[in-house]
């Protein structure tokens, strides 16, 4: 049924299954074992799909992260039970849709207490608790509280009848980036601190986590009652600093790379030396060559900063893009390939025979890092669970 499936598409994106779950397997063995692992799936998946990435590790994980409540609910439509939490922002009109659809979330805003004690005066909240997670702002600077508003905030969301304080969380602003964690160490203090003032006044959440990828790998302490796994999940580093810091640790982590993109050549056209090829005239051929055309371009999340400079692998070959990319194509040089055809399959990222393009490769060439290289692969675009 793939191999019919996939006969039909011009391009695709290939998840396995298998290393998906081979990823929580490595960090399954890290954490102790009433430690809970979160398998976060926040924008579609890091790209690799938000439903065939949940269906994939649904059953080595306990709970899921995501950004939105609409990833959330299409979690909840798609069959999957466990756990999740809204790591992002949801409007409070929409708090609601969340308790219906049984969705854990962030909390901080005071506007959002204002709409859970209307859902609770309307008796919403005694068929669907709602479940939050509070965010304590430890030195990201970005959502959350500490001090006097954190605990305020806190007891008056633990007054509403029908709130459950399930959680209490941060996230590190430099653990990724750097061989020095003096920073981290600090936020994972301010973190403890904030939960001990609050338990002196009563509130208590099950749930205490800080750990994202990098941290569960280098900083046991970071573990606490749950990790969120993130990028580690799909197989690649957080960076190269936190390769390094694994390395020297001797941690011998093999991560295997979930996602392979490919297309198809469209056609094949053999023009003479000296041509000039695609947009703007940019790039001639400097021999005669052959020029595949791949059904492929900046739409599809293909960066236009990789023309000239990106590749392509056909039958085991690299083969180098030529001339500017455009919005749904772009050219490659086949020259070299033997037997290549119209229909043969082209791996833009990922591995084919002894041939591998890394996310990190790609990165390196449009300055950027490799979430950002994954995430912004189309989400139109067909994920397919192997």
């Amino acid at each position: 049924m793939q191999k019919t499936k996939i006969a039909c598409l011009k391009t695709w994106v290939e998840i396995s299954k298998s290393a998906l779950q081979s990823n929580v397997k490595i960090f399954r063995n890290l954490v102790k074992s009433k430690t809970k692992v979160m398998a976060v799936i926040k924008s579609n998946a890091y790209g690799h799909g938000l439903k065939e990435t949940a269906l994939g590790v649904q059953s080595q994980v306990d709970w899921f992260g995501v950004d939105s409540l609409e990833e959330g609910t299409r979690l909840r439509q798609a069959g999957i039970t466990k756990p999740i939490l809204v790591l992002g922002f949801i409007r409070p009109l929409c708090i609601k849709q969340a308790v219906e659809n049984g969705l854990s979330f962030v909390a901080y805003e005071p506007t959002i207490l204002q709409e859970l004690k209307k859902l609770s005066t309307q008796g919403v909240l005694k068929k669907y608790p709602a479940k939050l997670h509070l965010k304590v702002e430890t030195g990201t600077v970005r959502q959350g509280l500490n001090g006097k508003a954190l605990l305020d905030f806190a007891k008056s969301a633990s007054k509403i009848q029908g709130v459950r304080i399930e959680g209490i969380y941060t996230h590190f602003a430099n653990i990724e980036d750097t061989t020095d964690h003096t920073f981290a160490d600090l936020q994972l203090k301010r973190l403890l601190e904030e939960k001990d003032r609050l338990a002196k006044a009563g509130i208590k959440p099950e749930i205490t986590h800080a750990g994202c990828t990098a941290a569960a790998l280098l900083f046991a302490d970071t573990h606490l009652d749950m990790i969120r796994l993130g990028i580690g999940l799909y197989g690649l580093w957080s960076s190269k600093e936190t390769q390094a810091v694994a390395q020297k640790m001797h941690l011998n982590i093999k991560f295997k790379p979930a996602l392979t993109w490919k297309t198809i050549i469209a056609q094949i056209k053999n023009v003479p030396k000296g041509t000039a090829i695609s947009y703007g005239l940019t790039e001639h051929v400097t021999r005669p060559s052959k020029i595949a055309i791949l059904p492929v371009g900046y739409w599809d999340g293909y960066d236009r900063g990789l023309s000239g400079s990106g590749h392509a692998i056909i039958r085991g070959t690299r083969c180098k893009v030529v001339g500017r990319i455009c919005m749904n194509m772009l050219m490659v040089d086949v020259t070299d390939v033997k037997g290549v055809k119209v229909q043969d399959e082209a791996v833009l990222l990922g591995s084919q025979k002894k041939e591998k393009i890394t996310a990190e490769e790609m990165a390196s060439k449009i300055s950027t890092i490799n979430y950002e290289v994954i995430t912004r692969i189309n989400p139109l675009i067909p994920r397919i669970l192997i």
